[in-house]
């Protein structure tokens, strides 16, 4: 009895629908694993018009990435390729393989790099090095059939292993369509309200906070006026002084019996 795949492949209405929801590799041991050489010999007697593959994978091996890529290519019929989750490393190169490559607004690409784990002298690091640049290499030449950006600019995102939203993907040609668009008409229309309201609200607040300040300063200027002291009156004139002390005395003597 075989191992059983949870890649699977349908047949229906003269169309077959291929999942791909595991790890892209040359031998297959778990039942998410999918190798370049099953999925090959399964679509090559196919007699449809079209070929779903719908792709949730972190990828795995460049060789059988670009195997599949090539396979489907190849193949006579449609090949509509569908990112339901992640299409990273090998995947996103099976990815680039649809005629149509669809993208969800909740979905993601990633690519980068070719790596290998390597030992030995100078001499085989050297070696490695160069045998990365030329798998790199084809691997750049599967997106490039399809996108619209500069190599120069294609290499300096795998440089950077980027993520590319479906937006993005759009733009740029990885993908050719994006289902689920996040603004809709209604959607549009609501958040320009949002965005007004949130104006109104940020206008109130500003007013609000200038009027503050304002009684705020009107209030201190107040307060100064309350806390500042009386002037003290001016001493009368000596004169005065001497003239208010005769009449006093003279006063007090009239009223002596």
């Amino acid at each position: 009895m075989g191992r059983k795949r949870y890649y699977s492949l349908a047949v229906q209405d003269n169309e077959a629908d291929i999942y791909i929801y595991g790890d892209i590799v040359s031998w297959p041991w778990l039942e998410s694993d999918v190798s370049s050489y099953n999925l090959a010999q399964e679509i090559k007697g196919l007699e449809v018009d079209t070929i779903n593959v719908y792709i949730n994978s972190y990828g795995g091996e460049v060789a059988e990435g670009l195997a599949i890529y090539n396979a489907l290519r190849r193949h006579k019929a449609k090949v509509r390729t569908v990112c339901d989750g992640f299409a990273c490393s090998a995947a996103s190169v099976v990815f680039m393989a649809g005629d149509e490559r669809v993208m969800s607004n909740a979905s993601l690409l990633m690519i980068h790099n070719a790596w290998m784990l390597a030992m030995g002298d100078q001499n085989d690091l050297r070696k490695n090095a160069g045998d990365l640049e030329i798998i790199n290499a084809a691997t750049i030449q599967a997106y490039l059939n399809h996108v619209n950006i500069s190599e120069d600019k294609l290499k300096e995102m795998m440089d950077a292993e980027t993520w590319i939203s479906a937006a993005d993907a759009l733009e740029m040609g990885f993908a050719t369509q994006v289902v689920n668009p996040a603004t809709t008409d209604k959607a549009a229309a609501s958040l320009r309200q949002r965005q007004q309201m949130r104006d109104a609200i940020l206008s109130r607040q500003s007013q609000r906070s200038s009027l503050d300040v304002d009684a705020l300063a009107a209030r201190l200027k107040e307060l100064m006026a309350q806390e500042k002291p009386e002037p003290e009156p001016e001493p009368e004139p000596q004169s005065n002084r001497l003239f208010h002390f005769l009449e006093a005395l003279a006063d007090k003597l009239g009223g002596v019996d």
